[in-house]
């Protein structure tokens, strides 16, 4: 386990699968994702499988909050695409319990992933893609540390309207020298 202060990130397990779907189905969760669609309980066990043949490093996680009643889960963070010549990697989390949204958790797991991704696996660059609209996901960002370094104008159709995404990222340097 990858643990902080009040937060931790386990390997996803089958028994995990059954609230990710319900996460994703609502679409208010989904927004920000690149889900479109249903997501069934069968095409859930089918990324699960894929998830394990993907190396250590890009298996998506189990975020999990401490809580009175012990731990609870509240969403999923990942590197993904990790280069190891360029030693970059690409971030995603979402949270899908949406009782602990606006809690400071999102923030929480960008620092203890990005400490996990330059002190452990060495990386000097993380980065991230975030639809404009996504407020609350881009402040979170910028207080850990992540600056927009492009802009991919109207990349993201959703709700009949095209949205810009934004790439964002954090150079080693820079998280070393505010942490």
């Amino acid at each position: 386990m990858i643990i902080g202060d009040g937060i931790r990130f386990r390997a996803a397990e089958r028994t995990d699968l059954q609230q990710f779907v319900d996460w994703l189905n609502d679409p208010e969760v989904r927004q920000y994702l690149t889900i479109y669609f249903p997501m069934s309980l069968a095409f859930e066990e089918k990324w699960f499988e894929d998830n394990l043949s993907k190396s250590p490093d890009e298996q998506a996680l189990v975020m999990e909050v401490i809580t009175e009643g012990g731990w609870k889960s509240i969403g999923t963070i990942s590197l993904m695409n990790v280069c190891n010549i360029d030693r970059e990697a690409e971030l995603g989390l979402f949270i899908g319990e949406k009782s602990e949204w606006s809690k400071g958790y999102g923030k929480k797991a960008l620092k203890l992933m990005l400490e996990y991704a330059f002190n452990t696996l060495n990386l000097n660059r993380v980065y991230l893609r975030v639809f404009e609209n996504n407020l609350r996901g881009i402040r979170a960002y910028k207080a850990t540390g992540f600056i927009e370094e492009g802009r991919m104008r109207q990349a993201k159709f959703c709700n009949g309207k095209y949205l810009d995404v934004l790439i964002m990222s954090v150079l080693r340097s820079e998280w070393q020298a505010e942490n």
